[in-house]
């Protein structure tokens, strides 16, 4: 029973991930694209934590914690850019 419902939610969120390339690709603003993006990886974080648990496994998890810091970096280094325009600030001389 358990089985067949982690293969459900896989489905769930692998159609997800569809509508999410898509709004990575339409856009319409470039917010909206780094949003989706972020969505990206924790959807593939849970379809690796899916799979893990499919095939009854430890293996995965420090991919899962690795994907989760970078994802989490990307999303703040792509906010901070949208912001300020850079994303490293360096001392100006004036």
């Amino acid at each position: 029973m358990l089985h067949m419902i982690i293969q459900i939610t896989l489905l769930c969120v692998s159609i997800s991930m569809l509508g999410l390339v898509y709004r990575v690709i339409k856009g319409p603003t470039v917010p909206d694209r780094v949003v989706a993006l972020d969505a990206i990886g924790i959807n593939l974080i849970a379809i690796i934590a899916l799979v893990s648990m499919i095939l009854d496994t430890y293996a995965f998890l420090p991919v899962i914690l690795l994907l989760g810091i970078l994802a989490f970096l990307g999303t703040v280094a792509f906010s901070k850019f949208l912001e300020k325009g850079e994303i490293i600030e360096r001392e100006r001389n004036h």
